[in-house]
């Protein structure tokens, strides 16, 4: 996949949070705006399984990559993004090893996992393929992320880089704050120092890092700190912002 290929040679990727606009469309949208990727929140959002499907074949036939935060790291759950076509899923709250190799085992294929098959679907395009050089291909180009959102993940983020087939480790500034109990202090040292955490074991286990933020220059203050994969807003955050500002404009 080109997005884990940029990755790989140090680029910096941004991406946004799709968490309301169940229109296929969006995807074709956000391409154009420019992103070079987007996360479809199955977490908290209340997207069905055709939503999903709708909204993930349209962004393959743009070419934006286009993963699932799914709600738990179950078979039925995962199995259905993937064949689906999700270029790759980010599991919340990820605190414990068995979790984290949970999602990979049923994320990859043999050897790494054991994930079932199933080819003549959205996942290979419904084309004719020789299974085994397609299970390769899928194992080395599906990204599994975690994200990091209390001081259980924090403390055990360098075991949980360490299950081999996870790429990286997204910090989701809200819990994590809220679960230490200093809800919204994104300055304060604690936190500060969880977000640290995170930046040096990704480096150290060579894998990426990033966070999910609704103001650029806080993104942009990650990115020189070395987050390589970061999301900025969301559909609904980027829609409320234009209106509340053009409106601002208009009635003063």
């Amino acid at each position: 996949m080109e997005l884990k290929k940029r990755l790989l040679e140090g680029q910096v990727v941004l991406g946004t949070m799709v968490i309301l606009f169940d229109n296929p469309d969006i995807a074709r949208i956000l391409k154009e705006c420019g992103f070079d990727f987007f996360i479809i929140d199955c977490e908290h959002g209340y997207f069905d399984f055709s939503s999903v499907a709708g909204i993930i074949s349209v962004a393959r036939g743009v070419e934006i990559p286009a993963l699932v935060r799914i709600p738990d790291a179950r078979r039925e759950v995962i199995l259905k993004y993937m064949e689906m076509g999700a270029d790759g899923l980010l599991l919340p709250q990820a605190e414990t090893v068995e979790q984290v190799k949970a999602l990979v085992k049923y994320s990859k294929y043999k050897d790494l996992g054991n994930r079932g098959i199933s080819l003549t679907r959205p996942h290979t395009g419904f084309r004719k393929i020789k299974a085994s050089e397609y299970v390769r291909q899928a194992n080395e180009e599906t990204m599994l992320l975690i994200q990091i959102e209390s001081p259980e993940g924090v403390e055990n983020v360098e075991d949980l880089l360490g299950v081999d087939g996870i790429d990286g480790a997204i910090v989701g500034p809200n819990d994590l704050t809220m679960s230490m109990g200093i809800l919204g202090q994104r300055t304060h040292p604690e936190y500060t120092a969880a977000v640290n955490r995170v930046i040096q074991v990704a480096n150290k286990k060579k894998k990426f890092s990033g966070i999910h933020l609704s103001s650029a220059d806080e993104v942009k203050k990650m990115i020189l700190r070395g987050m390589q994969m970061n999301l900025w807003s969301s559909d609904v955050g980027m829609l409320m912002s234009a209106a509340r500002s053009g409106l601002e404009k208009l009635r003063t």
